[in-house]
């Protein structure tokens, strides 16, 4: 079973190399551009759902501020209509105002719990909203640090195409040089065996009667040329 489990992922490493190696440098650099994009999108986005929730509570606390308020004066209000009443001799109407009176009090305590918890849910939010856009901000720089390092990487990327082209014509010429040594190697073979031919064929004449005949018949002609030669010399008076 552990043989079975170390092919296999021989050959799954094996695949995910021969993959990496058919990749496209340049292709590989923008998807990784545009995941950085879509990652930033994704990020701000939330970012902006943390501060419009910042954004609502504040909202909250300011109407919870204001029925806090309302409720704390009529609840004044019903205590002093109670206090009045009393100090007619209206016993119905102090414990009419005295019950609205107390029935204000839990309306405001409510109100006060409730405004209470959203300055704690405020505090929260105002944190996360900090952290949120701290992190578009530092991602923000990321994207931008990433761009240039794309710049550069497609810069390296052109040198390194340039010099493999290069790399090539001079493989090129080396290998047309080696095609064409053979052939110069065969065209001096063939020279000297021609010149080795002409000389043996000179040495030859040389040994048989007409090539000492030649050879007289040459003597004879420079001999004449000479005295030709000091003729004309004699002529000048040179």
């Amino acid at each position: 079973m552990s043989f079975f489990k170390r092919l296999w992922g021989y050959i799954k490493t094996l695949f995910r190399t021969t993959a990496e190696r058919a990749m496209d440098p340049e292709i590989e650099i923008e998807q990784a551009i545009q995941e950085a994009r879509s990652q930033d999108q994704k990020l701000r986005n939330q970012a902006a759902k943390i501060i419009a929730h910042r954004t609502q509570i504040e909202a909250k606390i300011e109407r919870s501020a204001d029925e806090v308020g309302e409720a704390r004066e009529m609840a004044k209000q019903a205590l002093m209509r109670a206090e009045e009443a009393k100090a007619a001799g209206d016993t119905e109407g102090m414990e009419k105002w005295t019950r609205a009176a107390q029935s204000l009090a839990m309306k405001l305590q409510a109100a006060e719990n409730n405004l209470t918890g959203l300055k704690e849910q405020y505090e929260i939010a105002v944190t996360q909203a900090e952290s949120a856009k701290k992190a578009v901000e530092q991602n923000a720089m990321r994207l931008q640090e990433l761009a240039a390092k794309r710049m550069e990487l497609v810069g390296r990327l052109e040198q390194a195409k340039m010099q493999e082209a290069v790399n090539k014509a001079v493989e090129s010429i080396g290998a047309s040089m080696e095609v064409e040594a053979p052939s110069l190697d065969k065209v001096q073979e063939k020279i000297d065996s021609r010149l080795a031919n002409a000389q043996a064929r000179a040495e030859l004449r040389e040994a048989t009667p007409e090539g000492a005949e030649t050879e007289l018949r040459e003597a004879i002609s420079v001999a004449q040329a000479d005295a030709k030669l000091e003729e004309l010399k004699a002529e000048l008076g040179l």
